[in-house]
């Protein structure tokens, strides 16, 4: 039974190659844009359009649009802004992630165009953190993929390759001009709920997007390293680099571990390190972004 089970383990192991493929696969990014599209639609059109708010970016200046012009509809407002947009998207990034951003493009523009309800929420804090939440998820989901929903994430990536301009500064400086149109048009509690419900999308946001890859940085000191290593590399399948150190008071030199696992490993792994040795000193980091063999791959713009 037991070596049943060993077998089955290094058959998982030696499947993570399938994994990849998967995460990859058209099919599987279609599904993550078409999903997060329809949850970002839903979010803008049954409950941020039924209260009159505003939200950033290139959804917030359509709705402006919308709101100002009295013509077109939401959607349609969306693909027009991302048309001129998308064609200097052609030229500065990659083909593979501009044919799925103009997917999303029109996944988010006929999300908004074909959702007819409006959720029954009447106090307005209460639309705020519900379309935030949901909009930040559905946003959250589509950049898990390998494109985008198009706007403000092809312009941030171009300034950023090509003048070093860091995308929040961008998306930030952005919104603040927005918004400060939208006082000009709006009512002055509308632009003011419009910016919480903002705050609250990209925080959930920020939450979906590290969630999925946050792990764990540890660094073990020991006298007991080598069997540590060992532990680590045979009970968790982690790999493991080790840094060159000297006691500040003994002045003898020490291996240091360097490992990174993800979170339901950690346990583990102090386990393993403290059986060896109970007087170990770990240190554990929090890390959101692990590009590598076993982590996630870099998502080539």
């Amino acid at each position: 039974m037991i070596n049943a089970f060993h077998a089955f383990r290094e058959d998982i192991r030696m499947k993570k190659p399938i994994y990849h493929r998967i995460i990859s696969s058209i099919l599987w990014n279609l599904l993550l844009i078409t999903t997060g599209a329809f949850l970002f639609g839903l979010g803008l059109k049954a409950i941020a359009i039924p209260h009159k708010f505003v939200t950033g970016g290139i959804s917030g200046l359509s709705l402006l649009l919308y709101y100002v012009s009295g013509s077109l509809s939401p959607g349609v407002w969306y693909l027009v802004v991302n048309i001129p947009v998308f064609l200097v998207g052609w030229i500065f990034i990659s083909k593979r992630f501009f044919f799925y951003s103009l997917y999303g493009m029109f996944a988010v523009s006929l999300s908004i165009e074909w959702i007819s309800i409006a959720v029954p929420i009447h106090e307005p804090i209460l639309a705020v953190l519900a379309g935030g939440i949901l909009m930040g998820i559905g946003s959250g989901i589509v950049l898990h993929s390998l494109g985008s929903s198009g706007g403000l994430d092809i312009i941030g990536i171009i300034l950023d390759q090509k003048f070093s301009l860091r995308m929040g500064t961008f998306f930030l400086s952005f919104n603040m001009l927005l918004f400060c149109f939208g006082f000009t048009f709006l009512e002055t509690d509308l632009v003011l709920y419009s910016i919480f419900m903002s705050y609250v999308m990209s925080q959930t946001l920020n939450y979906v997007l590290s969630v999925s890859n946050h792990r764990k940085m540890v660094i073990i000191i020991s006298d007991f390293n080598d069997r540590i290593a060992k532990d680590i590399q045979t009970r968790l399948k982690r790999g493991v680099t080790f840094l060159s150190g000297t006691g500040a008071y003994s002045e003898s030199p020490k291996k240091i571990i360097l490992t990174v696992v993800h979170n339901y490993q950690l346990k583990r792994l102090e386990e393993a390190a403290l059986t060896v040795d109970p007087n170990a000193f770990i240190i554990t980091e929090n890390t959101f972004n692990v590009l590598g063999r076993g982590f996630s791959r870099r998502k080539v713009y």
